[in-house]
């Protein structure tokens, strides 16, 4: 198997090196990854501008590529021929933070696993939900073990072309996870907060701040189960359409219908 894997957070993240190092347990592995971090940058598709692709070095000696991209563009690249060997997977992560709910749209981990799927390929994207403001050093050991055993597992069950998993991990050892589950999607709770400030010269500007989001805490959802302390396992399909709503339209009196 060849393994794509990349990121939202740079090429230099630890979460990326922590992944790629059990990817390698599973099969050949290219990283091709943004050169800076693009967290909350959602999907991206580069048109007004040329793309580069350099190499670099990861801590542990091993090549790599970076792109001053997206990281859905990291993800178009390297399909496209930056990386010439077929890829049969991309897995991206892992991020230091969860990507739960209606997080999924504005992450570049997920994101970028959107784009692999898109362009045919499975995806999974890994995140870690580790503490909000966290001042120390990030253990990725047991996200990255998690990520590789449901990549082991999904090639064991074959499943549509147009879905991805969207994992994420409690910040826990291995010994203290309690599981796996496959979940839905929850129920994510914003609490944003315009802060508006102003320049030298008097001129208005705003930052989006507030405390860190919460969830619902539901049985069954990816932020209920992450809470508890199972690695969710949520299949994201790409057909958006909201079907029933869809049939009640088809109902309704349309011009030239």
């Amino acid at each position: 198997m060849h393994i794509l894997v990349t990121n939202d957070d740079g090429v230099t993240a630890p979460g990326l090196l922590a992944l790629v190092k059990e990817m390698r347990k599973v099969g050949e592995v290219s990283v091709l990854a943004p050169d800076h971090n693009w967290s909350a940058s959602g999907h991206v598709k580069t048109l007004h501008r040329p793309l580069r692709a350099k190499p670099v070095t990861l801590a542990d000696g091993s090549p790599a590529l970076a792109s001053d991209g997206a990281p859905s563009d990291c993800v178009a690249l390297a399909l496209m021929g930056v990386i010439e060997k077929p890829i049969d997977l991309v897995v991206s992560g892992i991020n230091p933070n969860a990507n739960i709910g209606h997080d999924i749209t504005y992450s570049g981990t997920v994101t970028a696993a959107m784009e692999a799927v898109i362009n045919g390929v499975p995806g999974v994207a890994v995140s870690l939900d580790a503490p909000e403001h966290f001042s120390g050093v990030l253990d990725y050991s047991s996200a990255a073990s998690a990520a590789r055993k449901v990549v082991e597992i999904m090639f064991k069950h074959p499943f549509g072309r147009d879905i991805l998993l969207n994992v994420n991990v409690p910040y826990l050892s291995e010994t203290e996870l309690k599981g796996f589950r496959p979940t839905r999607q929850g129920m994510r709770i914003y609490r944003d907060e315009l802060i508006r400030r102003e320049d030298p010269r008097g001129k208005p500007y705003y930052w989006i701040g507030g405390e860190a989001p919460t969830g619902v805490d539901e049985t069954g959802t990816d932020f209920g189960d992450l809470k508890a302390g199972y690695v969710s396992i949520a299949p994201i399909q790409l057909d958006m359409t909201a079907y029933k709503v869809l049939e009640d339209l088809q109902n309704w009196q349309w011009p030239n219908q």
